[in-house]
């Protein structure tokens, strides 16, 4: 089943981001940061995230994004390319990476490693990779005075700095390949990537689209361990914004009833009662764009959006949602041993839900 929706703007109000701390623009080092925090450069104070990979699938990086949500202005730093060596993985930033955080009005500075250190158990593996901390403090001056949207600062970007960094990140592990006597993956494909800008930033996006497709489309035919589904049918989502981009997802369960599509994320644990806080933002960043879908459509019919949360554990007893009353998800806390910490983070995301009109419901996988 394919779903097309369309988005026109963003509403959403933050309830489960962490307090960041706050950090001075003057002794600013991106790589000793944390991978969410505030920064101050005297009367400019933004939200600040970076990703350790351009892959969106590693180390959580919508958390590190959601937590800065609640910043009038955040910016988040992405390496284009990165290489671990010929025995680790190589990533490559997406189109989609890009578009999705122009949705959510996040400046994007893109950057590359700099520095690395060699693995101490793998041949042909580094680690604890380094980004050129003077592009990161050159670029947020720029985007201090900068007074567009956060899409075109990430478009521009796109057109005037990504073949000079291609070549950056190129020509850095070839010098840390050297230093490190390690073997990287062939720069060919590093070419390749390059490739893709030759004709421009559309060229880019059409390619970067069909992999995302292709993508979507294995995830159609697959559940993932960490899912413990009820309707087992998934379906393909792709929504567009005002401009005319598109952005592809898979939902992990849909159902439809009378004129209503239920749109469910499910985030699942084995060994926890809860899944991780981490787990269960990536999907509170779905619900950011569940529930601003206007146009939603399904072969021809029109329907109603229901953005849905599911957290399961085999771990739980009973089952309570957003809608209940205040006594029944007492009672429903008192059945089972929370932390402090998971009672707060249960209160925090209930609050979410109603507040944002999405419905949250924590049950027993079975």
């Amino acid at each position: 089943m394919h779903i097309t929706a369309k988005i026109t703007g963003i509403e959403y109000e933050i309830k489960l981001t962490n307090k960041l701390k706050t950090f001075d623009f003057f002794d600013f080092d991106i790589n000793e940061l944390p991978a969410s925090c505030i920064i101050k450069d005297d009367n400019f104070s933004f939200g600040l995230s970076k990703w350790v990979s351009p892959k969106r699938t590693r180390s959580y990086p919508y958390e590190r994004v959601y937590n800065t949500l609640g910043s009038s202005k955040r910016i988040t730093v992405i390496p284009i390319i990165k290489d671990e060596g010929k025995n680790g993985d190589r990533d490559f930033i997406q189109w989609d990476t890009i578009s999705l955080m122009s949705l959510l009005d996040v400046f994007v500075i893109f950057n590359y490693y700099s520095k690395a250190e060699k693995h101490p158990r793998r041949n042909n593996k580094i680690t604890n990779q380094k980004f050129n901390n003077e592009l990161v403090m050159k670029k947020i001056k720029e985007i201090k005075n900068f007074h567009s949207s956060a899409l075109h600062w990430n478009l521009n970007e796109i057109d005037i700095t990504f073949s000079e960094l291609i070549q950056k990140a190129k020509s850095t592990y070839h010098k840390i390949g050297k230093q490190l006597d390690v073997e990287f993956h062939s720069e060919q494909g590093i070419d390749k990537f390059a490739n893709q800008f030759i004709d421009g930033v559309k060229n880019f996006m059409n390619i970067s689209r069909q992999k995302a497709k292709d993508t979507q489309n294995r995830e159609m035919l697959t559940i993932q361990p960490k899912e413990s589904l009820t309707t087992l049918s998934k379906a393909t989502i792709t929504i567009e914004n005002y401009l005319g981009g598109k952005y592809y997802f898979t939902t992990d369960e849909i159902k439809t009833e009378k004129n209503m599509v239920f749109l469910i994320e499910d985030k699942h644990s084995r060994n926890e009662l809860l899944p991780s806080k981490g787990d269960i933002k990536d999907g509170l960043l779905k619900m950011i764009l569940y529930t601003n879908l206007k146009n939603v459509f399904i072969q021809g019919k029109k329907y109603k959006p229901v953005p849905v949360i599911r957290l399961t554990s085999t771990k739980l007893n009973g089952s309570i949602s957003s809608s209940q009353s205040s006594n029944k998800i007492k009672d429903f806390i008192s059945n089972n041993k929370f932390s402090n910490n998971q009672k707060e983070l249960i209160k925090n995301l209930l609050s979410e839900a109603n507040k944002n009109k999405f419905s949250a419901i924590i049950e027993n996988a079975n």
